[in-house]
C-alpha cells in the first residue's frame, strides 16, 4: 500500500512557530518531484518537541497541501499506547492515508509488549499502519519474529526498518508476507534493502534531493542495480553529510542553504549545526549541483 519513495518531512519553524507557508511550499516541491508519500511528524519532523496542537496542525497542513495528489503517512507514534491511538484517530479524521508509528521508546517493552501496543492501535483505529523500528532512538529492537506476527494483524501493512542490520532486515523480508512492505529508514541502506526485497524508503535525503533519490529508487524497482549503484555512490556524500549531527539538524541547514526555508531553526534540546559541519554539508550540496 505504501511503496516507493516517501519523504520524512521536516517541520519548518520561524520564531519558534510552525512556518505554514514554507511547509506548504515544501509539499509542493515533493509533489512536483514525483515522491509517492509524505511523512509529516516523524523524527525528521521533530515530533518530540511539537505540542499536541502543533502535531495535529502539521498533519492537517500536509493533508490540505497534498490535495489528494500524494499520499500522507502521518507520524502518530508514542510510548503511551492510549496517546498513539488518539493521535492516529486524529490523522484518520483529517484525511491522512495511513500512519507511521515508532516503536514505544524509553519504556523498553518486551517483544510481547511491542506486539500488543501495535495490535491495540490497529484494532482501535482500523487504519493502515506502518511500524517503525529504530533501536538507536527507542532503546528496543522489534525482532523479525515479532514483525512476522504483526504482519498478520489486520491493518498493519509494513515496517520502516532503521535497525542498521541487513541480516535482520533480510530475515524480516523472508518471514513476512510479500504484501507486507519492508521500507528502508536509513538513506545509506536504501540500495541494499531494496536489493534484498524491500519495497521502498522513507527518506530524509529526499527533502533535499527528491528527484535524485527517486531516480535511485526507480532503478532498484526496475532491477537496474548497475544504475542504482552509480546513483547510490553519487548520493553517498550527501547521505553522510545529512547525518553528521542528529537528524534533522543538517537537513534543515541544507534546505536553508538552498533557499527553500528561511530558517534552519530547531528546538531545544537540538542545537544549530556547527560551522565545521555546515561547511562539509555545503561541499556535499555543491558536488550534487544543489547550490
Amino acid at each position: 500500500m505504501f511503496e516507493g519513495l516517501s519523504t520524512a518531512l521536516i517541520t519548518p519553524f520561524r520564531d519558534d512557530a510552525i512556518d505554514e507557508t514554507a511547509l506548504r511550499e515544501l509539499v509542493e516541491r515533493q509533489v512536483a518531484a514525483g515522491v509517492k508519500q509524505l511523512v509529516p511528524c516523524g523524527s525528521t519532523g521533530e515530533s518530540a518537541t511539537l505540542s499536541h496542537f502543533e502535531h495535529g496542525k502539521v498533519i492537517e497542513i500536509a493533508v490540505s497541501a497534498a490535495r489528494g495528489r500524494i499520499q500522507v503517512l502521518a507520524g502518530t507514534g508514542s510510548n503511551n499506547t492510549r496517546e498513539a491511538i488518539e493521535l492516529t484517530k486524529h490523522a484518520k479524521t483529517v484525511g491522512a492515508d495511513g500512519a507511521l508509528l515508532i516503536s514505544p521508546y524509553y519504556n523498553k517493552p518486551t517483544q510481547q509488549g511491542i506486539f500488543e501496543h501495535y495490535r491495540a492501535v490497529a484494532e482501535k483505529t482500523r487504519f493502515p499502519l506502518v511500524t517503525y523500528n529504530i533501536p538507536g532512538r527507542t532503546g528496543s529492537n522489534i525482532s523479525p519474529s515479532t514483525l512476522a506476527r504483526l504482519a498478520d494483524v489486520p491493518h498493519i501493512v509494513g515496517v520502516k526498518e532503521a535497525c542498521g542490520d541487513i541480516g535482520q532486515i533480510a530475515e524480516v523480508v523472508a518471514r513476512c508476507d510479500p504484501e507486507f512492505a519492508v521500507l528502508s529508514g536509513d538513506d545509506a541502506l536504501n540500495l541494499p534493502i531494496m536489493a534484498i526485497g524491500g519495497k521502498g524508503a522513507i527518506s530524509t535525503a529526499s527533502n533535499v534531493a527528491p528527484e535524485a533519490v527517486g531516480e535511485l529508487m526507480r532503478a532498484c524497482e526496475e532491477n537496474d542495480f548497475a544504475r542504482a549503484r552509480e546513483l547510490h555512490y553519487r548520493l553517498l556524500p550527501l547521505f553522510d553529510a545529512l547525518f553528521l549531527e542528529t537528524n534533522p539538524i543538517p537537513v534543515k541547514c541544507a534546505l536553508e542553504l538552498m533557499g527553500l526555508i528561511s530558517s534552519a531553526e530547531v528546538r531545544l534540546p537540538l542545537t544549530p549545526i556547527t560551522e565545521a559541519n555546515r561547511e562539509r554539508l555545503q561541499v556535499a550540496l555543491k558536488e550534487l549541483g544543489l547550490l
